[in-house]
C-alpha cells in the first residue's frame, strides 16, 4: 500500500499494512519474486484491486482444499483468468458491481496458441494466451502487453522460480493448463 494511502481504522487490527510504491515499473513482479525467495514451498496467490478468487465449487470446498487435490496431483500452477463483471444497472450501481447481481459478457472470449519466439515463433507446448472482456473490446485503449486476461495466479513457491512482467514464470511447466 503507498504511504500516501490511509489504512481505515477498522482494519488496523486485521491487516499487516507493507509500505510499497505499486506505480513504479515493474513492482507486481519485485513484489510477487520477493515473496517467492522469502518463503520457498509455499502455495501463493497474487491479484490486484477488486479482483477476487472465484473456483470450482467454491460454494462447498475451501481454496485450501483444492490447493490439496493440486498437491495430489503433482502439480504446481494453476493457470487463472480476469473476468469482468458488470451492474445490471449502473444508475443503482455507478461506482461497483452488486455480487448478487453481477453480469458477465458470454461471448468475446478466446484462446491463442503461445508463440515461442527463442522457437521461430513455433508454439509452446500446453500453453495458451488468453484474450476478452473489456481489455478485448478497448483494444485500442490497452497495450498489447496488457491484453491478456490470463495469468498463473495460484503456484507453489520454489527456489529461483520468477514471475516475469507478461505473468508467466521462469519454469516453463508452471506456465502450462496442465502442470505436473
Amino acid at each position: 500500500m503507498p504511504d500516501e494511502f490511509a489504512l481505515p481504522r477498522d482494519l488496523q487490527d486485521l491487516v499487516h499494512r507493507v509500505g510499497y510504491n505499486m506505480a513504479r515499473e515493474g513492482a507486481m513482479e519485485l513484489a510477487v519474486n520477493s515473496v517467492i525467495a522469502a518463503a520457498p514451498g509455499l502455495w501463493m496467490y497474487y491479484c490486484f484491486n477488486a479482483e477476487y478468487l472465484f473456483h470450482p465449487f467454491c460454494e462447498t470446498r475451501t481454496v485450501s482444499e483444492m490447493l490439496s487435490f493440486h498437491t495430489e496431483e503433482r502439480r504446481h500452477s494453476m493457470l487463472t483468468y480476469v473476468v469482468d463483471l458488470f451492474s445490471d444497472d449502473l444508475d443503482a450501481n455507478p461506482d461497483a458491481v452488486p455480487l448478487d447481481r453481477a453480469h458477465l459478457d458470454r461471448s468475446g472470449y478466446c484462446a491463442l496458441a503461445r508463440p515461442d519466439i527463442n522457437n521461430h515463433n513455433h508454439t509452446k507446448e500446453r500453453q495458451l494466451d488468453f484474450f476478452g472482456g473489456l481489455r478485448w473490446r478497448y483494444e485500442e485503449q490497452v497495450p498489447l502487453a496488457r491484453r491478456k486476461i490470463d495469468r498463473i495466479a495460484l503456484f507453489k513457491s520454489k527456489e529461483g522460480l520468477k514471475l516475469r512482467e507478461d505473468h508467466t514464470f521462469n519454469d516453463e511447466e508452471y506456465n502450462t493448463y496442465a502442470c505436473p
